[in-house]
């Protein structure tokens, strides 16, 4: 394979950068986004990604776990460091009403903020969404037409799927489509039309299978990225052109 994870939390790794990347590069994945998610982690995934570019780029944003956090200074930073060559999306940004880490107005304001943000920079979004089909969805039609990005690791329903996909953003799939009780996903899976799916890590969480128990890395995207061919009906090379390209057509500032 030669292919991108679209979402990994270098950050949280134990590997060195430089040694994840050659790691991933060894097992056929070229490219890896890395996630900012709070602003304390903002500037480590600017300079990582500006040390190991072209390979590495990332994401700035502030996950809605900690909506509380969220400032106009960051969105200073935000508008100062976004449109530096590395930085192809905001995010990672939106709703989870599943832990509740920060108050749901909190983490609705934050994401309607990042959104605005996200049209006046002219990016695409990367979106964490659990437990809060409806309210994404509402958000998102706020901004229907204005902004574009994906709906990362989706674990949500097919009516949100569909929802998402008629607003115009893409889906990705992380090692979860690989889980045994995962079926309602991968049919979902086999729904997201060709040129708007992508594969991701979400690395270090949720090892696909046959890994899972360990700690997810960038290399093991390629588990994913075989089941998701599988059920798409392609080759491992097709699905490699197909996820590139979607890649491609999204974060307009990686050189490939």
């Amino acid at each position: 394979m030669n292919i991108i994870d679209i979402h990994a939390h270098l950050d949280m790794l134990e590997d060195a950068p430089e040694i994840v990347l050659q790691k991933a590069k060894a097992a056929g994945v070229q490219k890896i986004i890395t996630i900012g998610t709070e602003p304390s982690d903002l500037q480590y995934v600017l300079d990582v990604s500006a040390k190991l570019y072209p390979d590495v780029y990332c994401t700035l944003g502030v996950h809605p776990h900690h909506g509380t956090a969220w400032s106009e200074q960051t969105a200073d930073f935000l508008n100062k460091y976004l449109p530096e060559k590395t930085v192809v999306a905001v995010g990672e940004i939106g709703l989870d009403y599943h832990y509740n880490q920060s108050p749901p107005e909190e983490q609705k304001h934050a994401f309607r903020r990042q959104l605005q943000i996200a049209k006046e920079h002219q990016l695409p979004v990367q979106i964490h969404t659990r437990d809060a089909e409806e309210d994404t969805a509402e958000i998102l039609r706020e901004f229907k037409g204005q902004v574009t990005g994906v709906i990362h690791c989706f674990t949500s329903s097919e009516w949100l799927a569909r929802q998402c996909l008629d607003l115009g953003y893409n889906i990705s799939f992380s090692g979860v489509v690989t889980f045994k009780n995962a079926e309602p996903l991968r049919q979902v899976c086999r729904m997201v039309p060709m040129d708007r799916f992508h594969v991701e890590t979400d690395s270090p969480f949720l090892a696909p299978t046959p890994l899972r128990g360990q700690k997810n890395t960038p290399a093991f995207v390629v588990h994913t990225a075989r089941l998701v061919a599988e059920l798409k009906g392609i080759s491992e090379e097709e699905l490699s052109q197909y996820t590139n390209q979607n890649a491609k057509n999204l974060f307009k500032k990686i050189i490939w």
